[in-house]
């Protein structure tokens, strides 16, 4: 292989089209950072073996060394030292949350947030699309490489796609609202962790009090496992009406499978099209029939 020095404009060109094609599509540093590291369980500390006694230099035999006293303070456990954190970040969200009085208030406090990492490698916050208030309220995971370089939800090919399923049911963006449990991009569009769910899931729900919608749908599993009283999978719980606590009131709530899911396996827009038809019965005056919760 060339050297840098060595490669032509044109060789530049190639190299930075392979690495488009091989799906690298944003630099985040000059070496790699492993950021599920920083929420792994560290591993406990091997003890040391101990110390031969030194062989005797005068012919006598070794004097003994009695062992250093040991703390009978317990130490914290990895596990419980990460559970710690993760309780003070959520308390410290769910406090901020709280707080904000309306949509401005509430976006600003996410754009001073730092309890979830996915800030400090995202481009810029995905806060929402859409028309504040409306009936239908959709909430998928996170944003992809598009959202993220647009600052809109969904505007991606997942996007375009959800816009074509809410145009079969006689609806669009001017009529819905449309946000994401987790605002920030998670590098290389992977799922955002239970760790990162949780550190902006009280923004999430304030978002959603702040709209009041009559009628909540879940894109996806992440967002239905965050919002829904749920145990089962997506392709299980899809398409069943539960009660959700919204505030001082309930509403109904429906999990879809996602667009980006639809786009990998296109069989299932069948599902979608069957619970687009119960959203569309339901936003026609039909009462849902309501699931209990598993």
């Amino acid at each position: 292989m060339a050297a840098m020095d060595d490669l032509t404009r044109e060789g530049l060109a190639a190299a930075l089209a392979f690495q488009s094609n091989a799906g690298v599509d944003l630099a985040l540093d000059d070496a790699p950072h492993d950021r599920f590291a920083e929420f792994a369980r560290p591993e406990p500390a091997r003890p040391q073996p101990r110390a031969a006694f030194p062989a005797p230099t005068n012919g006598e035999p070794p004097t003994h060394v009695a062992p250093a006293p040991v703390s009978k303070a317990p130490a914290r456990a990895p596990n419980a030292a990460l559970a710690a954190d993760i309780a003070a970040v959520a308390a410290s969200a769910q406090a901020q949350a709280a707080q904000a009085r309306d949509f401005e208030d509430l976006r600003a406090r996410l754009e001073a947030f730092d309890g979830c990492a996915l800030k400090n490698t995202a481009t810029q916050l995905v806060f929402e699309d859409g028309a504040r208030g409306a009936q239908v309220m959709f909430v998928g995971e996170a944003p992809g490489a598009e959202e993220d370089r647009e600052g809109r939800p969904f505007v991606g090919r997942a996007g375009q796609l959800l816009d074509r399923m809410l145009a079969s049911i006689g609806l669009d963006r001017s009529l819905v609202y449309i946000a994401n449990i987790v605002p920030w991009r998670p590098p290389g569009n992977r799922t955002p962790t239970p760790q990162e769910a949780v550190a902006c899931l009280p923004f999430i729900k304030r978002q959603i009090e702040l709209c009041a919608p009559e009628i909540l749908i879940c894109l996806g599993a992440p967002s239905m496992q965050a919002l829904l009283p749920v145990k089962d999978g997506i392709l299980k719980s899809r398409g069943k009406w539960l009660q959700v606590p919204i505030g001082a009131r309930e509403v109904p709530a429906m999990a879809m499978l996602h667009p980006a899911y639809l786009l990998r396996q296109p069989l299932q827009k069948r599902l979608a099209w069957r619970d687009l038809r119960a959203l569309k019965r339901v936003l026609d005056g039909e009462r849902p029939r309501m699931h209990d919760a598993p």
